[in-house]
Formats: structure tokens, C-alpha cells, sequence
């Protein structure tokens, strides 16, 4: 079980990471799940987070990100990579001194398994992963049977130096990139990105859609600036995959809310996220909300309807050249569970990526469990007003009445 977090200590940023090339062996398969209950959500006010780019490797041709948040009992690794299809891996540890170990060579290599872990090895408590692998795009308007456009496949991208957005102070990073070949020439004045952004304490986004965040979580954001559509009324699909080693396995839950005070109009959050399976706890999420947007300042009127299309069971391999594998190894192909999920974005709003060629998509990932919104002080105060003045003129109002009904009577002498 992850140690739990129970000192307060106000630490601060670092520009460095404990991650370096080593031959050493990796880690034991099966080791990150044997948390009995979920990471623990630091109650402390900031952590130590620090960022570093292909640790140990001074080419620039492939892209690893590596985003570590320290605490005094634990720590948390996100390894993000480019690596074949866009993923992320994300490792809770009870050492607050573990470090990712990268070999370079063997990563590199077609057999990429065990090149990646985490030192010590048994400090693992809870790992899991995140694929971006495909992004669809089809039109309602085609006759039936040729709905879809071939699909862009994310893993056959070419992608731009990670290092070049990498911005320490703000911990944030852009991955940017377009297909390898592209016959359509959707792609001639676009690209399709992923923006990192990392917390060292618990906030809310100034941007829609606003999502509220724990220093335990990391924001991605989906874009898509510039893409030609092949088609009137087109509407794009993300497919999401996630790795889960056994004893954990993937829900997607849908919570409705009547308060739309950060992101208006938007009533829906959905979290897809991993328990144990005897269902005692919660060990990691995603979690966003129903909505994508259509502008790089969103407003209200911006908004893309977004649309979870059920979590399935892939029967698919990821690619052999992915950090996922290079980290679970064999268990990838034997214990490990791999779920798929289909994101939409469109409908009747579809002509807003039309007519500005632009859809932001974000998506909080961490450990524990997601987030929850609840009515602001300022929510409570207009209700409580709303209801309340009401209330108060009909007990005002009553007592009138009955003051004046017995003054009347007061007015007639009895009778002997």
C-alpha cells in the first residue's frame, strides 16, 4: 500500500530527475498490483515535481518525458513517450527516492522488453498505462457502408522534439507531430497534439473545461489544429487503450450534476477508472467531461459534444516499440488486461470544427480516486438567498395576516 501522506511540508520545484541509463535488471512482472487499497491522495500543500527529457540519452529523435512527484513517504513516476503510438505510463511507489531506469539500447531495439523500470523494483505498489493509438474520422452524410476514412494510425506518426516545449518553470510540455505519409493531405496545415501539464498541488485549470485537480493528477489535452476534414459534417474518434496488470481492472462511470458553475452548460463527468477487483478501492482514473471545444480561447458557445462509446476488451497487441511494453514485458501478452475506448466529438455542433479547424480535448490522469466538484460557497450563499428570501416573505407574510385577523376581532365588547 502506498504510504500515505500524513506531514505537511512545503516543498519546493527541481529542474532535475533521478533517471539514468543502467544495465540493471528489470523489474519483477506482477509486482504493481499488490496494493491492497488505493494511493493515497496528498493532503500536503505543494510537491516536489521535476521534469526531465530523454533521461540519459542526448539524441532528440525519439521523445521520453519523464514527470516525477516526490513526497516525504512515496513518490509517483508519469513516463510519457512517443515512442511508437503517444502513451503514457504511470507508477506509484512507496520510496520517496525511486527512479526510473531507462536502457536505452534495448528500448530502441525491436525487443524492447524490460527496458524500462523502476529502482527499487519492490517500492512498486500500483502501475498502469495509457495508449493513444488510433484517431478516426467518418461522415454521416456518405452512403451506408463507407462511413469511415482510412484511419490515422498514431503510431506511424512523425513527431517534433518534446524538448522544444518543454517548459520547467510552468512544468508543462507539448507533443506535436503529423503522419509519416499522407495521401488525403489533411495534414498539409494541421497537426495533432498532446499538452502535458503537470501539478505540484491541488487547483483548478483557468481554461475550460476548468477541471478541478489534485497534486496526485496530470492534465492532457487533446488537439487537433488545422486538419482538413475529407468529408461534409466529418466528425473525429480518439481510441484510448489502458494496460492493467492482474488484480485491477477498468469502469467507466458517467455522474451527472445540476451544478454547471465551471463549465457551463456541461452537466456530465465521466471517469474511467481502475479497482481492485474485489471492488475495495480505486487505484488510478481518467477523468473528463462531456465536452471538447473549438477554439484555443474556449467559451461557452465553443463547446463539441463528447461522447465515451463503451470500454471493450482489445484483442489487439500495442506496438512492439512502445514503452508500455518495454516496461510490463511479458505479463503484456499473458496477465495483463488491455481495454479500449472510443472518444467522439461532434453531432449537431460538428460545424464548429468546420468552420475553425480547431478541437481541444482534456483528460485528468492520477492515482486514487478522481476528483469531485461540489457547490462553491458562492453557489451555496445565491441558493440559500434564492430560497430562503422567498421562504421569509411567506413566514412574514402569515404572521401579518394573523396579527392583523386578531386585531380585528379585539374591536367588538363581548357580550353579557
Amino acid at each position: 500500500m502506498l504510504t500515505k501522506r500524513v506531514e505537511q511540508h512545503q516543498r519546493c520545484r527541481v529542474t532535475g530527475a533521478e533517471a539514468a541509463p543502467m544495465s540493471h535488471p528489470p523489474r519483477t512482472p506482477g509486482l504493481s498490483c499488490r496494493a491492497q487499497s488505493a494511493p493515497q491522495p496528498c493532503p500536503c500543500a505543494c510537491l516536489q515535481v521535476s521534469m526531465q527529457y530523454n533521461p540519459g540519452w542526448n539524441g532528440s529523435s525519439v521523445n521520453l518525458l519523464h514527470v516525477r512527484a516526490a513526497g516525504p513517504g512515496d513518490s509517483l513516476h508519469y513516463v510519457w513517450s512517443s515512442i511508437g503510438a503517444p502513451a503514457v505510463l504511470l507508477v506509484a511507489t512507496r520510496s520517496p527516492s525511486s527512479a526510473l531506469r531507462v536502457n536505452w539500447t534495448q528500448l530502441l531495439s525491436p525487443s524492447p522488453a524490460g527496458a524500462i523500470w523502476i529502482d527499487p523494483p519492490d517500492s512498486v505498489v500500483y502501475s498502469t498505462a495509457v495508449v493513444f493509438t488510433k484517431l478516426f474520422e467518418f461522415s454521416e452524410a456518405k452512403p451506408l457502408g463507407e462511413l469511415f476514412y482510412p484511419t490515422y494510425d498514431l503510431s506511424e506518426f512523425s513527431w517534433d522534439s518534446l524538448n522544444h516545449t518543454l517548459n520547467h518553470t510552468a512544468l508543462t510540455a507539448e507533443l506535436s507531430g503529423v503522419p509519416a505519409t499522407d495521401p488525403g493531405g489533411g495534414f498539409t496545415n494541421g497537426s495533432l497534439a498532446f499538452r502535458v501539464t503537470a501539478y505540484e498541488a491541488s487547483g483548478r485549470a483557468g481554461r475550460l473545461p476548468s477541471l478541478l485537480h489534485t497534486a496526485d493528477s496530470s492534465q492532457l489535452e487533446f488537439i487537433l489544429a488545422g486538419v482538413a476534414p475529407r468529408g461534409n459534417g466529418s466528425r473525429f474518434v480518439l481510441e484510448v487503450a489502458t494496460v492493467e496488470e492482474a488484480g485491477a481492472v477498468r469502469r467507466l462511470r458517467s455522474e451527472r450534476s445540476i451544478d454547471d458553475e465551471y463549465t457551463p452548460t456541461i452537466f456530465e463527468v465521466l471517469s474511467l477508472v481502475a479497482e481492485s477487483q474485489n471492488g475495495s478501492s480505486t487505484l488510478g482514473f481518467l477523468q473528463w467531461k462531456a465536452t471538447a471545444y473549438g477554439s484555443r480561447s474556449p467559451r461557452r458557445e465553443d463547446g463539441i459534444r463528447c461522447r465515451a462509446q463503451g470500454l471493450q476488451a482489445a484483442n489487439w497487441t500495442l506496438p512492439v516499440s512502445s514503452i508500455v511494453q518495454a516496461y510490463f514485458g511479458e505479463s503484456l501478452g499473458s496477465t495483463c488486461t488491455i481495454s479500449a475506448l472510443n472518444v467522439s466529438f461532434g453531432g449537431e455542433e460538428g460545424r464548429v470544427y468546420q468552420e475553425k479547424r480547431y478541437l481541444s480535448w482534456s483528460v485528468l490522469l492520477g492515482f486514487g480516486q478522481p476528483p469531485r466538484d461540489t457547490f462553491s460557497a458562492l453557489v451555496i450563499s445565491i441558493t440559500a438567498v434564492a430560497l430562503g428570501t422567498p421562504l421569509a416573505m411567506l413566514l412574514l407574510g402569515s404572521c401579518l395576516v394573523l396579527l392583523a385577523r386578531r386585531r380585528r376581532y379585539s374591536e367588538y365588547e363581548p357580550i353579557n
